[in-house]
């Protein structure tokens, strides 16, 4: 299979795990395996929505080309040029509006949310990045943002990666905590800014995925 297609990524059957809530912090929590049961209809809303505006590699504002792809659906979709990080309505690339975000995704985030302890999350913004074996995310804060209130909420699917969870400074302690598919992580309140990363993705082929994880994280961001 093409690492780079997207035609054929969410073909075989899933990996299954118990579902269970492990707090990671004051107010973060990993739901385990709870987006499993939504992949049947969550899935091929991806799909359509990566069909319209496909992953590609963004250029950060050093110069510096990121190892995740990235791709977007919503109001706003997130971007990354020698001009800055921010939030746009406008994919750079179609130069139209992000695909719309679909709402057995919306639906997940805003359930996801109220299961951690968040009543009325309303995402306008999903960012989905795509790792292929060696891609990684240093160590940054969701700050791009207008409000604090909202939680973020991160949907991993496809092979496992290792989260790291920060404090509210770059040099503070992380710690690690293993995600697979259908893990779902929440993390807001006192703990929103608190900086996190991913850990290069180990090589392997997911049973459904194939050889890439694939990172949804859905944020109120206008």
């Amino acid at each position: 299979m093409d690492p780079h297609s997207t035609g054929d990524l969410f073909s075989d059957e899933a990996l299954q795990q118990p579902a269970r809530r492990e707090q990671i912090g004051e107010q973060s929590y990993v739901l385990r395996g709870y987006a499993l049961p939504w992949l049947e209809r969550l899935l091929p809303e991806l799909r359509a929505v990566l069909a319209q505006s496909p992953f590609r590699q963004m250029v950060t504002p050093g110069g510096f080309t990121m190892s995740a792809a990235l791709s977007s659906c919503g109001d706003l979709g997130w971007t990354t040029d020698r001009q800055g990080y921010r939030y746009s309505p406008i994919d750079p690339e179609r130069h139209q509006p992000w695909p719309a975000l679909p709402n057995v995704l919306r639906e997940l985030a805003t359930t996801a949310a109220a299961a951690a302890g968040f009543e009325g999350f309303a995402p306008d913004a999903c960012l989905i990045n795509r790792y292929v074996p060696g891609a990684r995310m240093s160590l940054h804060q969701d700050k791009n943002e207008r409000d604090f209130s909202a939680p973020v909420v991160s949907l991993s699917l496809g092979l496992p990666a290792v989260f790291l969870f920060g404090g509210h400074q770059r040099s503070d302690k992380t710690q690690k905590t293993s995600l697979f598919h259908g893990d779902v992580v929440v993390w807001g309140g006192v703990d929103r800014l608190r900086f996190h990363g991913v850990l290069p993705i180990k090589h392997g082929v997911h049973p459904r995925m194939g050889p890439q994880r694939i990172n949804l994280t859905f944020r109120k961001a206008g």
